[in-house]
């Protein structure tokens, strides 16, 4: 009997099961399905393993369809000051089933500058920008990116690049009628009085006591904010959010991830732990020293690094409780981890540090190094063209040169200074690198300016992941500016999220800053460090410090023949370079 009529017989219920036997044959004839079942239960056989299921489980998910990205989800959260910020999720089809990969938040714009006056107007403009960043996530981003590849970062990274560029020049019509009709009250020119006697005693004697003839010259102008586009946080977490999924789906770390993408070599960064503070929000007057930075020397593991300052720290708080000499009333613990002294005058902390040093019998300018961060564009009084560097006490660019000049000789432990001046102030940057730049290195904050002309001087960049910058941005602009620093925020940081840690591993920086030993969203980043230090380790693939040191600092004239001498030897902390 001929198949045709074998089938005429049937009930139709029967040849509609007939026909979709056929059609599941050959859907499975087209795929090699037999092939492969025929691989996996010889591949059984052989193994037997105990776990007979997992093993075909796993062999077929070998050979399932790539992940893609099937949704985003933005949400709100709050940071580690209590402020709203940002989330990403993103969801994959995963073996034919929506799956939650990965989350990110990265750190917000807004600092914790505010004063009492102005606070409200900050959490409302907070609040508008967090809003419209779910919007983006919820809406456009989540349907420009439905569909992609999570392991191709540069494509992604480049449709967000495009969408932020979009909604920039949407917004930059309006930004340019508020800058024109704006008069920057705030930011006025100011004509500076001539220097002080005390700054021109030096020139000629014949002239004391006479009217100065310095012309007086114009003080130059702020440089005008570049604007921050309401829902940038957006970008910079969708970024990273992607960037955890695609290191998720090759099963492989974020760093390693990073890493491959920028085609590095594996070595931990060295950590610059901040060891006190004494900014504008600290209980003294003093507040030209934002921070006073711990830098160990080269090849330290980052548990050494953090049991040293520790300790350190522990000395210095005994200090300050029994004795009077340091000059401190009081100490709180600030947003950036570390202690805030009540002080006066910049020499007091830089003394305590010393002092703590000499009684813990380590020798600071061999064994540790200070850096110190003056945040000086927050100090700036436009009114009167002079940084605040006390309550009350006012100092010009020029001032300010020949206190970072005393300070650097009389504490020759700092080698590096971080926005002693602000970007404005060229003349002050270049004459103060003629004269410190032997013995100490000036940094520059670049990350709301990352592609602004070069300071004169400058040997180290800031840099914080934040708002718009995307994974690929950090790996072009590390790539273009050696000597970056990365620096966590330590004031709109994700509460638990230790992605910063695996980012500056990735990229391969010699240096990262997350701030004082205080603080789950610190110490989270810290513990990841160690871990990621124990691994690479373990694996043989952990490249010494010593034998590759950063960058940090030049070598010091006195120096340079001891150095020659003992090429054989790792260079010491202090003629490093960035």
């Amino acid at each position: 009997m001929s198949d045709r009529g074998f089938i005429s017989r049937l009930s139709k219920e029967e040849r509609d099961l007939h026909d979709e036997k056929l059609a599941a044959a050959e859907f499975c004839r087209v795929r090699g399905v037999a092939e492969e079942l025929e691989r996996a239960v010889g591949g059984l056989l052989l193994r037997q393993p105990e776990d007979v299921y997992g093993h075909l489980a796993n062999h077929f998910t070998n050979l399932s369809a790539p992940p893609r990205i099937s949704r985003l989800k933005g949400r709100e959260v709050y940071d580690a000051r209590g402020q709203l910020s940002i989330e990403t999720e993103v969801l994959c089809i995963v073996c034919n089933k929506e799956k939650s990969m990965s989350s990110a938040a990265v750190s917000s714009h807004f600092g914790p500058k505010e004063t009492s006056l102005d606070w409200k107007a900050k959490s409302h403009k907070r609040a508008d920008h967090v809003m419209t960043a779910v919007q983006w996530i919820n809406t456009s981003l989540n349907n420009v990116l439905k569909g992609q590849n999570p392991c191709d970062q540069s494509e992604v990274d480049h449709i967000l690049s495009n969408f932020f560029m979009a909604r920039y020049l949407e917004g930059k019509d309006i930004w340019d009628k508020e800058k024109e009709e704006r008069s920057s009250p705030g930011e006025p020119e100011v004509v500076l009085p001539s220097p002080p006697l005390a700054h021109t005693k030096d020139k000629k004697s014949a002239d004391k006591g006479k009217k100065s003839n310095v012309t007086e010259k114009p003080f130059p102008r702020a440089e005008p904010p570049e604007p921050v586009l309401p829902g940038s946080l957006a970008i910079g977490s969708v970024s990273l959010a992607v960037a955890k999924t695609g290191a998720q789906v090759q099963d492989m770390p974020l760093y390693k991830y990073i890493a491959a993408l920028k085609n590095r070599e594996f070595h931990t960064p060295v950590s610059l732990v901040t060891l006190l503070s004494c900014g504008k929000n600290s209980p003294g007057k003093l507040s030209l020293l934002e921070e006073v930075i711990l830098i160990p020397k080269a090849g330290q593991r980052v548990k050494q690094i953090i049991t040293m300052t520790l300790e350190l720290q522990k000395e210095m708080m005994r200090i300050i409780n029994t004795s009077t000499k340091a000059g401190a009333t009081q100490a709180i613990l600030c947003d950036s981890g570390a202690p805030a002294v009540s002080y006066e005058r910049p020499e007091q902390p830089l003394d305590l540090i010393t002092e703590a040093c000499t009684n813990f019998g380590m020798t600071l300018g061999t064994e540790i190094h200070l850096a110190v961060n003056f945040a000086a564009p927050e100090l700036m009084d436009y009114s009167k063209g002079k940084y605040e560097i006390a309550t009350g006490i006012f100092k010009s660019p020029d001032e300010l040169v020949d206190i970072y000049q005393t300070l650097i000789s009389k504490y020759p432990a700092v080698v590096a200074l971080i926005d002693p001046f602000r970007r404005e102030d060229i003349d002050q940057w270049e004459k103060l690198s003629s004269m410190i730049g032997d013995s100490c290195s000036l940094l520059s904050d670049i990350t709301y300016k990352p592609n602004a002309p070069p300071l004169p001087g400058v040997r180290g960049h800031i840099l914080k992941h934040m708002n718009e910058t995307t994974v690929s941005d950090l790996i072009r602009i590390t790539s273009e500016q050696q000597g970056s620093v990365f620096m966590g925020t330590t004031c709109s940081e994700p509460c638990s999220d230790d992605s910063l840690s695996d980012i500056a591993v990735g990229l391969g920086l010699d240096y990262i800053k997350l701030g004082g030993l205080s603080g789950a969203e610190r110490m989270t980043k810290y513990n990841r460090l160690i871990s990621i230090e124990e691994e690479l380790a373990q694996q043989g693939i952990l490249v010494s410090k010593e034998k590759h040191p950063p960058l940090m600092f030049i070598a010091k004239p006195q120096e340079q023949s001891t150095t020659a001498e003992s090429s054989q030897l790792p260079a010491p902390v202090s003629t490093e370079e960035i």
